[in-house]
Formats: C-alpha cells, structure tokens, sequence
C-alpha cells in the first residue's frame, strides 16, 4: 500500500497523525508522510486515517 496527501485538500486538521502517527505528520498546517514503508502491523491505521480524511486529501493505493 502506498498513500500520499493532496496538500491542496489538506485543511491541517489533524486526524491522520492523531490516528496513525508513524505515517503522518502536520508540518506548517499541512500533513506529510513520514514513511513510505507501511507496515502490516499499521495498515489498518493507515486505513482508518484516510477514511477519517474530512477532506479526501488523502489518496492510497494497494
């Protein structure tokens, strides 16, 4: 699974890190990722967060 933000969509909200810190970060109001090694063990977080995106700014893919 790979993910990344659309910084365009991104409000800065921070659901992502607060649900999956080890992929997401808010850096100057905007959420990056951190990794781009998903883990097994996390993926169902990494999942979480994008669901919970208000904005759709982030986009996976399997």
């Amino acid at each position: 699974m790979k993910v990344k933000v659309i910084e365009d969509n991104c409000i800065g909200c921070g659901a992502c890190e607060a649900i999956c810190p080890e992929v997401f970060e808010l850096q100057d109001g905007i959420s990056h990722i951190t990794t781009s090694n998903i883990s097994d063990d996390i993926k169902d977080k990494v999942i979480e967060a994008y669901e919970s995106c208000p904005t759709e700014a982030i986009a996976k893919e399997d």
